[in-house]
């Protein structure tokens, strides 16, 4: 399986967790000898780049102000750094520290003195935020795991009213928003509304993920000198760019035909349900297969030759209730063994004789195999019957479908989406693609990809049916299945974006991302000749990070 990382691949970014990022500033430390004192100046002087910019863009008969609130922490450092390079500047100030200051520590204890020896102010928690200027939340950072309370929930609660009562007033937050937690992206209680979050050297997991997506506002990163990578360290998720997508998608060589493409055999329907199966024939079509089948219940055949012009049809046996029987087992063995991807479960309906069915096909197809609601169905409470599979197997589950492989609730599993794709694919030995507001793709070997696009033009009946079309389609073109799942998930999603800038961001059908496919995909293969012909990323100390 091919794998990507961001030291190699400027179109790749990297996204980290707090543990990580404190090994990572440890090695700076410890093993390459940079101060932290020094990494603390640099951060602080990023933030200040960025505070200058808001506070010069709002007019002066405004008189704005800034307002730094810093914790006890190195956050808290980071916003005493700030704080006195503006003092320097002629900014009009006021320093708010949220706990007591014997609570400082090292760099953070050094800085605060060095910003009373200037003469500034530094008052407690009883501050008053400016009607027009810059709140630049300092509070919490990375390590930030409980819940937060007393005198921090309460500056956070004044900080977000300030916001809503001000159009005049900007917060900036430092590395994370205070209250956000960086691994989840969760609220711990309450969380600061950030209109700009100035990461520090790598994003944050958090910053990515609901809530914390949101809340974060515009995220740019900051280079400020620290490793990004160490021994024994592993970055803990990436996430892929126009052009890493770009790049990703399979090679169309002029002198290529519909052989060359790979054919898709995608199994689904019942009564009521041809909808999903034929959205799915026609995703896996457009997403590029030469050649695509749909093999579903007879009693439904009639319909879904009509409704698939462009794919093959076959009938095999059904229920009384127009559902795949146990007898079609021998045909579709025998189809999936004449194809290069198969597609199991849009539509299939929870028969169960069915979902007997779909739990044997997934032991006995040998091509690799993608499986989507009620084919995710009878592995409820048993993930680990598809960890014997030997060839590349994909699960798209929603939370819900998520949650049932995995004997939880859905509130369980959004609370943690990194943690939850990750157990579900080391349990089933499989790729998952773990649907939601910033879809997570994790492999059995931890590799993780959080996927930037789309948003709530998706959250619409069929869309999971396209998306699992796509991700066949990319099968039977010889994708491996994580790049299959990552790169599926972005096209995908730029699709709806797409067509949500155009049509606006609710009343889009599943049927309408088909026709937006093509367009979309020319538009990310473009996304890879403007990356040849930019200056390189790496070269910019600071860019805006594309998740959000």
């Amino acid at each position: 399986m091919t794998r990507t990382r961001h030291d190699v691949d400027p179109a790749v970014w990297p996204i980290v967790g707090a543990a990580t990022m404190r090994a990572l500033d440890a090695h700076t430390i410890e093993e390459l000898g940079v101060p932290g004192e020094i990494l603390m100046e640099s951060a602080g002087r990023a933030v200040v780049e960025v505070v200058l910019r808001e506070w010069s863009a709002l007019p002066r008969a405004s008189r704005p102000e800034v307002l730094v609130v810093c914790g006890t922490g190195n956050n808290g450092g980071d916003g005493f750094v700030v704080a006195r390079h503006l003092v320097g500047l002629g900014v009009p100030l006021k320093v708010a520290l949220i706990g007591e200051a014997n609570k400082l520590r090292g760099d953070a204890a050094a800085n605060l003195t060095r910003l009373r020896a200037l003469g500034v102010d530094v008052t407690g928690d009883r501050w008053r935020a400016p009607q027009a200027g810059v709140v630049v939340d300092a509070i919490f950072g990375t390590g930030l795991t409980r819940a937060v309370g007393g005198a921090a929930q309460a500056s956070i609660r004044r900080i977000n009213q300030a916001r809503e009562a001000n159009a005049a007033l900007r917060v900036v937050a430092v590395d994370v928003p205070s209250g956000v937690c960086s691994d989840t992206g969760q609220r711990l209680a309450d969380a600061v509304a950030a209109d700009i979050t100035l990461c520090i050297e790598i994003p944050k997991l958090g910053l990515i993920l609901e809530p914390g997506r949101s809340l974060a506002g515009r995220v740019e990163v900051a280079r400020v000198g620290i490793a990004r990578t160490a021994p024994d360290t592993r970055i803990d998720a990436h996430v892929l760019t126009a052009a890493a997508a770009g790049a990703r998608l399979p090679a169309r060589p002029a002198a290529g035909h519909k052989g060359t493409f790979g054919h898709a055999l995608i199994v689904a329907g019942s009564e009521g349900k041809t909808g999903a199966a034929a959205l799915a024939a026609t995703a896996a079509g457009r997403a590029g297969a030469g050649l695509v089948t749909v093999a579903c219940p007879a009693g439904i055949h009639d319909i879904l030759e009509i409704k698939c012009t462009e794919a093959m049809t076959v009938p095999v046996a059904d229920t009384p209730r127009r559902a795949l029987a146990a007898e079609a087992e021998g045909a579709l063995v025998g189809l999936a063994a004449e194809r290069d991807a198969v597609g199991l479960g849009p539509g299939l309906g929870r028969d169960a004789e069915t979902l007997r069915l779909v739990t044997s096909l997934a032991k006995q197809i040998e091509a690799p195999l993608a499986l989507d609601a009620d084919g995710l169905r009878p592995f409820t409470d048993q993930p680990e019957l598809l960890a014997a599979r030997s060839r590349d197997t994909v699960l798209t589950p929603h939370p819900g479908e998520a949650a049932h492989l995995l004997s939880t609730s859905s509130d369980e599993i959004n609370a943690d989406r990194v943690g939850a794709a990750r157990r579900l694919a080391e349990r089933t030995g499989s790729v998952v693609l773990l649907k939601g507001a910033s879809s997570v793709i994790a492999d059995p070997s931890g590799e993780l990809v959080v996927n930037p696009t789309g948003g709530p033009a998706l959250s619409t009946g069929g869309t999971g049916d396209v998306l699992l079309g796509m991700v066949t389609a990319l099968l039977a073109q010889g994708v491996p299945g994580f790049e299959a799942a990552a790169l599926g998930a972005y096209w995908h999603g730029a699709a709806a974006d797409a067509l949500a800038q155009v049509r606006g961001g609710s009343g889009l059908l599943a049927g309408d991302l088909l026709d937006e496919l093509p367009r979309t995909a020319e538009r990310l293969r473009e996304a890879v000749r403007g990356l040849g012909r930019a200056a390189p990323r790496e070269t910019r100390l600071a860019a805006d990070f594309p998740g959000t």
